[in-house]
């Protein structure tokens, strides 16, 4: 482990990770950010292994999870997309730069499936 990485700490990868999402969502067009705003974002070291994660393979960048906008959602169920940082940060071989460009690039890929789209449609924008 390089003298860089072991610097490089959670409180960080939380702390850039919000920087680029509240850049992200300035540059959203309105529409799209208003719909952004009705889905909670959780950024999360990792999948915590309890019994919801029971099924991930524990290396995922990010996850939607709940009812996409083109379904009726349950009345107790709030969609959530989950980041998981240090998976994020290990993708990107621990650079900042890249980090930071795929937090938004993981998030955009998220928030498509609370759209609706697929992944054929999220790879044709360019968010695989």
């Amino acid at each position: 482990m390089s003298a860089y990485v072991a610097r490089v700490n959670d409180a960080n990868l939380q702390k850039w990770a919000e920087e680029e999402l509240a850049l992200l969502m300035e540059a959203l067009p309105p529409e799209i950010k208003k719909t952004a705003l009705r889905c909670v974002v959780s950024l999360e070291a990792r999948p915590a292994g309890d019994s919801s994660d029971a099924d991930r393979d524990g290396d995922e960048l990010g996850l939607f999870e709940g009812t996409c906008l083109l379904d009726e959602p349950a009345p107790d169920e709030l969609p959530r997309i989950r980041l998981f940082l240090e998976n994020l940060w290990e993708w990107v071989e621990n650079d900042e730069q890249d980090y930071r460009a795929e937090v938004a690039t993981t998030y955009l890929h998220e928030l498509g499936h609370f759209l609706g789209w697929d992944e054929d449609d999220i790879a044709a924008r360019g968010l695989d």
